[in-house]
């Protein structure tokens, strides 16, 4: 990622600059500036530049002999800022992919008839949610439950009876 092919030619005979501290002041404000206009943040802008100047320190007997030592801390500085940002759209895109979804509670209604449901034997609850509420035919039904059309058709009425009395003892 990090692109330092114009800045990593080091030349052994060149001496190192041993004054890290006089390179950091004379560049610290023109990156953390070209940075802020980069990130449009100022704080961000400050952190990418002093990671990149700290890792020039980390290294400063090679960096300060490359040709253009700035030039590799601008590109470092640049990288870590473009990591930041690709960090935080892929956080942003799966917060947003995952967020939850704020419901109303269900209503009275829904209560009743989920309460009614539950009191149903475990076939007749099936098919009647199979019919009412995923829409399905007595055929598709059937298919799936793997028992007669006509098998289908009776526990789809034992269960709207069912729930027929149960819900209207609630209304009572």
């Amino acid at each position: 990622m990090v692109d330092l092919r114009h800045s990593r030619e080091v030349d052994p005979d060149r001496p190192p600059d041993p004054d890290f501290d006089t390179f950091y002041a004379a560049h610290f404000s023109s990156l953390t500036i070209q940075l802020y206009a980069y990130t449009g943040d100022l704080p961000t802008a400050q952190d990418v530049v002093q990671e990149a100047f700290c890792r020039a320190l980390a290294q400063w007997k090679r960096t300060s002999r490359m040709d253009d030592p700035l030039a590799w801390v601008r590109r470092v500085a640049w990288n870590l800022a473009t990591s930041q940002w690709r960090r935080a759209r892929t956080a942003a895109l799966f917060v947003r992919k995952h967020r939850m979804e704020h419901v109303p509670a269900p209503g009275p209604d829904r209560v009743a008839l989920t309460a009614a449901l539950a009191t149903l034997p475990a076939q007749h609850r099936r098919v009647v949610v199979l019919h009412y509420l995923a829409d399905q035919s007595v055929r598709d039904i059937a298919d799936q439950v793997g028992v007669p059309e006509g098998t289908v058709k009776a526990w789809l009425h034992r269960g709207r009876t069912a729930l027929a009395a149960r819900l209207a003892e609630e209304e009572k």
